[in-house]
């Protein structure tokens, strides 16, 4: 029974892993891209350990998997968003049909500085 449980995890994970993979070729652009592999590869990633946990059921196993989850729930998000800062940063354009650019007029490209409304506020009413 554990064994047609982990099968099910496993191949739960690489369905979502197959679904972030295709993410990367159908997304328009860098940040959509990032949120597709992102999600889908951190849950993906996590169900394939889940599959190993329980097919093995060893202690070290076990311990190795549940480290990679930690890991890859810690790290992938914030590479994710340090990816696309710096892509956002040096040019990559958005998606023609982006509705929102929350960042556009706040980062200055001399001092690569990033200010908050208030900030660029008190800068305009300064003479």
């Amino acid at each position: 029974m554990t064994d047609i449980l982990a099968a099910f995890f496993v191949l739960a994970g690489s369905f979502f892993m197959l679904v972030a993979s295709l993410g990367v070729f159908r997304m328009p652009d860098l940040l959509t891209r990032m949120h597709a592999t992102t999600k889908s590869g951190v849950l993906g990633a996590g169900l394939i350990m889940c599959g190993v946990m329980l097919f093995f059921l060893d202690s070290g196993v076990v311990l190795r998997a549940l480290a990679v989850m930690a890991f890859t729930t810690l790290t992938s998000p914030i590479a994710a968003h340090a990816i696309g800062r710096a892509g956002y940063f040096i040019g990559v354009p958005l998606w023609d049909k982006t509705v929102k650019d929350e960042l556009h007029g706040r980062y200055d490209e001399e001092t690569h500085v990033l200010h908050s409304p208030e900030h660029i506020k008190d800068l305009q009413d300064k003479p």
